[in-house]
């Protein structure tokens, strides 16, 4: 829904773990369509990676969350400098920086490796495309005017703050609320629904017009130490899938994106995104299902050229599409 950046196809944190990502047959994302690529171009996947560091920080939870002065940051990385209330976000934890470590901490250099699995088949007439949404709860929208001409526009900050409960409150109890109100331009059934927090995530709810509630997604958090598992940390999210025609998003409908957080303490960086899938009401979706036969799978490997530990690592994802030429790389 915002107006600058790739279009991003798929992008969760350390919770993509434990969080169904699926499409249910006979739904699918279309990718690489010919009819979409200008003259000149080829369509190419692009994964962008964000992986911090935590071994003997000094405070874990203020490195993931990327605080400035943790990591001795007062420029972003292209030197600009930072406004000064500008407390801690992705402008600080920009690649080669790193965050405070405990006195006489030294830690082993490693190399990480990762894998990940694309699951594909090629199109025909029997998959259903879905649209994908990504609602992000910062986002500063102006409606549409057609009586002037305005066409709607959304501004994402990507990331907020959310500051601790004033003293003397009962922490425990305390939460902080960020909502936006915002339309989609074409409507449908919505096929899946998963929210996106970071620490300190209380869950996220879609309401539609009328208060009916589309999809509440709420974290599940580590409580060990293994991989998958760590303590303190989203390593999952629920999701929805509505039976297809049982949820409808209408075009132009206004919807509440709901995004709450433990404000026991400060967090700095944080995001509330939302994440839909929606298919056009009239498309006949049959009786087809496809067999394993028909999919396929592609394992690719990734080397990160930096010493990294494999345990105490902050973990972003995103699959994102982009078209090469001549001249290089351009957004779309």
């Amino acid at each position: 829904m915002c107006n600058q950046g790739l279009v991003q196809y798929f992008g969760l944190r350390s919770e993509t773990r434990r969080t169904a990502t699926g499409v249910p047959d006979p739904y699918g994302t279309e990718a690489g369509n010919p009819a979409d690529v200008p003259a000149g171009h080829e369509a190419r996947w692009m994964l962008n990676v964000h992986v911090i560091d935590t071994r003997g920080a000094v405070d874990k939870l203020g490195c993931t969350e990327c605080r400035c002065d943790l990591y001795n940051v007062t420029a972003d990385e292209n030197g600009e400098a930072l406004p000064l209330d500008y407390v801690g976000g992705l402008k600080c934890c920009h690649d080669g920086v790193r965050c405070r470590v405990k006195g006489g901490f030294w830690g082993e250099g490693r190399s990480l490796y990762l894998r990940y699995t694309v699951t594909y088949m090629d199109w025909d007439a029997s998959i259903v495309p879905v649209k994908i949404y990504i609602l992000d709860v910062t986002d500063t929208w102006r409606k549409a005017d057609e009586s002037t001409g305005l066409k709607a526009t959304h501004h994402c900050l990507i990331e907020y703050d959310v500051e601790a409960c004033p003293f003397g409150a009962e922490n425990d109890g305390c939460i902080h609320t960020k909502i936006l109100i915002v339309s989609l331009p074409t409507g449908g059934d919505v096929i899946y629904g998963v929210g996106h927090q970071h620490s300190g995530g209380f869950g996220s709810t879609l309401i539609g017009e009328g208060g009916n509630v589309i999809c509440a997604s709420v974290p599940t958090y580590g409580t060990g130490h293994e991989p998958g598992n760590e303590a303190g940390y989203i390593v999952g999210m629920s999701t929805c899938y509505p039976s297809p025609g049982s949820v409808k998003i209408s075009a132009g409908e206004t919807l509440t994106l709901v995004s709450n957080y433990s404000s026991a303490q400060r967090h700095t960086g944080v995001m509330g995104l939302f994440y839909i899938l929606i298919a056009d009401s009239s498309a006949k979706t049959g009786a087809i299902e496809h067999s394993p036969a028909q999919v396929r799978m592609n394992t690719m490997g990734s080397y990160l050229g930096w010493p990294i530990a494999l345990f105490g690592i902050g973990l972003v994802l995103a699959l994102e599409l982009i078209y090469s030429g001549r001249n290089g790389y351009e957004e779309i």
